[in-house]
């Protein structure tokens, strides 16, 4: 009877183990897999497969829902599928200078004035204005350069000025109470800020059919305060690159270049977590898309580890094509979907790898558009992230 008992009991211990291993492998896979997959009209739910995760099926469902099964038998999440056909887009890998002027002003330093008796203040911190702030309006009127708010300061008499003030997705008032400078007598804020910004990146693809484009596969950031620069107007234009700057251990490298004055590709409509985009003049997608790859866009669950390749500009106008691998791929989002690892002996011995510049670069895997290069490791820049290609697609229909 006693080994009975114990017998017993010890199955109901196994049992619990199971359940909680079961229930914390749920767990894992839960945060890991992705809430929804876009799928070809002419796919089978059951044939997708996750990189990584070979362990993991799909069982289609109703509702236009399925369910992730781990070793086909223990479902761990359920994923919404929504079938949408591809699109085909023209593989990018073309360096573009990037002309941004923003919607406001972006306040990049605060500074003390010192004031005729000697007295030290900065009017922006006593207002509760941050670096990174944007300021949209001041005294009412909108503000779209750096010269106009200092006029608007500079004419205040000393009197507050009243700001419309943006962080972190969220505008509010601030109170501003200008300083007269020791210095030269003005009214000052006590604040340096930035109203347009200039760079260089990557196309990532071209719509043939509407002549949108994509690039970057990242926002573009204030070099000094990181956050994202909020768009009013902006311009893409030709570059000429001069040279690259090789990438080395704990020192990145980059493309240089000179951005046209004169000459434009098109427009700047979007600046997102997920990239740029825009709209080219028919002129410049023939030229843009002259010898360019035809591909479908390839959806997150199209990744997969193992070889792939890249267009990239780091010579001339040219995109050049080289090899790559993609050595993880992470569902969870924040744009840090894939480790791309730089293959090809001819890239490494021009560039190092990954250098600055060649963001947006394209990744082609299996006939496909699978994503774009974003970042650079520093400590070894024949590595870096990628970003999802359909995350940039979803990002340029939302915006």
């Amino acid at each position: 009877m006693q080994l009975k008992k114990k017998l017993r009991a010890a199955a109901a211990g196994l049992l619990s183990a199971a359940v909680i291993t079961l229930s914390g492998a749920g767990l894992h896979y839960f945060s890991r897999l992705p809430d929804c997959v876009m799928v070809d009209s002419c796919s089978a739910v059951e044939e997708l497969h996750f990189a990584g995760y070979p362990e993991i099926s799909l069982v289609p469902g109703a509702g236009g829902r399925a369910s992730a099964v781990l070793f086909g038998a223990v479902p761990v999440k359920s994923i919404q599928v929504v079938e949408s056909e591809a699109p085909l887009v023209y593989a990018g890998g073309s360096p573009f200078g990037i002309k941004l002027l923003m919607d406001g002003v972006m306040v990049t330093e605060l500074d003390d004035v010192r004031s005729a008796d000697g007295t030290l203040s900065c009017p922006a911190a006593a207002a509760g204005i941050s670096e990174g702030d944007v300021i949209r309006t001041a005294g009412g009127v909108s503000v779209v350069s750096n010269k106009g708010l200092q006029t608007i300061i500079g004419s205040s008499g000393g009197e507050p000025v009243t700001l419309t003030v943006s962080r972190g997705g969220e505008t509010r008032e601030a109170v501003l109470t200008p300083v007269m400078s020791e210095t030269d007598g003005s009214w000052r804020g006590g604040m340096w800020v930035r109203d347009s910004i200039a760079g260089i990146g990557t196309m990532t693809y071209i719509d043939p059919e509407t002549g949108s484009f994509a690039g970057l596969g990242h926002p573009v950031c204030d070099s000094e305060t990181g956050e994202l620069v909020p768009l009013q107007s902006g311009e893409a234009v030709p570059v000429e690159l001069a040279d690259v700057k090789k990438g080395e251990h704990g020192i990145p490298g980059e493309l240089r270049g000179t951005l046209s004055h004169t000459g434009s590709y098109g427009v700047l409509t979007l600046n997102s977590g997920a990239g740029i985009f825009g709209s080219l003049s028919s002129s410049s997608v023939r030229e843009l898309s002259r010898g360019s790859e035809l591909v479908p866009l390839g959806y997150r669950q199209d990744v997969t580890e193992g070889e792939a390749y890249i267009y990239a500009s780091v010579k001339g106008s040219t995109p050049k094509r080289y090899s790559v691998e993609i050595e993880s791929v992470d569902y969870s989002g924040g744009g840090k979907d894939m480790v791309i690892h730089i293959t090809d002996e001819q890239l490494i011995a021009e560039s190092g790898g990954i250098v600055q510049g060649m963001s947006g670069s394209p990744v082609i895997q299996s006939g496909r558009l699978v994503g774009a290069v974003t970042h650079v490791f520093v400590a070894d820049p024949t590595r870096g992230y990628g970003i999802f290609a359909e995350s940039m697609m979803q990002a340029s229909q939302s915006g």
